[in-house]
């Protein structure tokens, strides 16, 4: 004999709110699994070595299909060579707005690279940005 379920209105919208709360879950608060280190050290390298030191995720993916470098439960952290400081900022700004989360910008930087470094930090002092120094 087979045994009829009542599907009541209640048990309806509480599917959904459960399937969706369990996304959440395991979406924002799981551990992500450290990623193998690329062997030539280039952007991607030091990317992947800080963001599993951070405990981040990797290369984490927007709605609009952007990218941000290293998401954490605090920052959206913008990997870029020290050239490419202002670049990395926008970046930054763009992919914490999106994801409620503060702007940081990890700056590789080598022997040659201070000044880049120097503007980087004049202008997050203004806009509240966390710098991270990711030596070559």
């Amino acid at each position: 004999m087979i045994k009829k379920t009542k599907i009541t209105l209640k048990k309806l919208i509480l599917i959904p709110i459960v399937v969706i709360i369990n996304y959440i879950i395991l979406t924002c608060f799981s551990t992500p699994t450290p990623q193998p280190l690329p062997d030539k050290k280039n952007e991607r390298y030091y990317q992947v070595k800080m963001c599993n030191k951070l405990r981040g995720k990797i290369e984490y993916r927007l709605p609009d299909k952007t990218r941000v470098d290293c998401l954490t439960r605090e920052y959206a952290i913008e990997v870029d060579w020290a050239k490419k400081w202002a670049e990395g900022i926008g970046q930054a700004l763009y992919y914490a707005n999106i994801t409620h989360k503060k702007p940081a910008v990890a700056l590789i930087v080598g022997k040659d690279d201070q000044r880049y470094l120097k503007r980087l930090e004049t202008v997050s002092r203004e806009l509240d940005i966390k710098v991270i120094i990711l030596d070559k």
